[in-house]
């Protein structure tokens, strides 16, 4: 239900709160179970389409820094023809995608909307809201699948290639527990607030250079459209953390991988093998994912929850 608060005049504002304190009016975005549903099924539709083959042509250039795009489609594809793409979509993509999706859009609309009560703008707001979802997401429900993910993509290189994920799954935690098949969360908790912070708080900075001066005016289509794409490549800048966590996570064998690996083990070994550059390798299909997921996720949810709440406001009207 819409909630709607008059900010006085007299309350002196932040820095960056010209944008929703000039309105005098704030509206809170729908949080209901409507909000999850929405987040969940966008979600699983946008990694049932493109975002699986992304995913797993960056995860395969992460864990295998020497392949280009070229290799790394021809080995993708050789694995399992066009399902190769598909690794890990059932049940670990859907599982991830039916919760994340959901914990994102409930979690970063919550916290817009306190702070643009607290009197921040709607860009800050969208920059708070994207971190707060983005740790959410990582600690309610991604460790694992993500985990499991990775694991379907790298296991071809390990010496158990022939066992199931179940298996490779079974023995990480008979061997370390929950903390083992969380390998890794630490770096994806990192990599999903920087995403949807840059990804929203950088949406919402394109939607005010569109509007320009007239702050109220209603945004076209494709002005949205191309809001979200510049958030979902722009927040790319953080791949090396992308890097980090595949090979935290990645069941390739090497003399000289340290067993025991964290974020900073991790990163002194990447350097070491291919330097630099290394941390930034899977950066061009992950920058296709990110357009497409940002896209899905801001441009999409956004669309279908102002859908959902006319339908309400309708409803209420009759």
């Amino acid at each position: 239900m819409s909630k709607a608060i008059e900010t006085p005049a007299s309350v002196s504002q932040t820095p960056a709160a010209s944008n929703s304190a000039s309105h005098g009016e704030i509206t809170k975005k729908p949080t209901s179970w409507s909000n999850i549903f929405v987040g969940a099924a966008i979600q699983t539709f946008e990694v049932s389409t493109l975002g699986q083959p992304f995913e797993v042509v960056k995860t395969h250039m992460a864990a295998n820094r020497g392949d280009s795009i070229a290799t790394s489609l021809k080995k993708t594809y050789a694995r399992g023809g066009v399902s190769g793409f598909y690794q890990g979509l059932i049940p670990w993509a859907w599982i991830e995608a039916s919760t994340k999706g959901g914990v994102l859009l409930f979690t970063s609309s919550e916290v817009d909307y306190r702070a643009r009560v607290a009197g921040f703008s709607s860009s800050w707001a969208g920059l708070f809201g994207g971190v707060a979802g983005g740790v959410a997401q990582a600690y309610t429900t991604m460790g694992f699948c993500t985990f499991m993910k990775t694991v379907e993509v790298t296991r071809h290189k390990s010496a158990d290639a022939n066992m199931s994920t179940w298996r490779i799954a079974y023995d990480v935690f008979q061997r370390e527990g929950i903390r083992g098949l969380n390998r890794g969360v630490s770096a994806v908790a990192l990599r999903q607030m920087t995403n949807w912070g840059s990804r929203f708080g950088i949406s919402r900075v394109t939607e005010s250079i569109f509007r320009g001066k007239d702050t109220t005016r209603k945004l076209s289509n494709m002005e949205r459209l191309a809001s979200s794409a510049i958030g979902g490549a722009l927040a790319c800048w953080n791949q090396p953390l992308e890097v980090i966590r595949v090979e935290m996570q990645s069941q390739t064998k090497a003399a000289d991988r340290p067993e025991k690996l964290n974020l900073f083990s991790t990163a002194r070994y990447i350097y070491q093998k291919n330097g630099f550059l290394g941390f930034y390798r899977g950066v061009t299909p992950r920058i296709g994912l990110s357009i497409y997921l940002t896209v899905c996720m801001v441009f999409g949810g956004d669309s279908v929850k102002a859908y959902f709440d006319q339908s309400k406001k309708a409803k209420a009207q009759q």
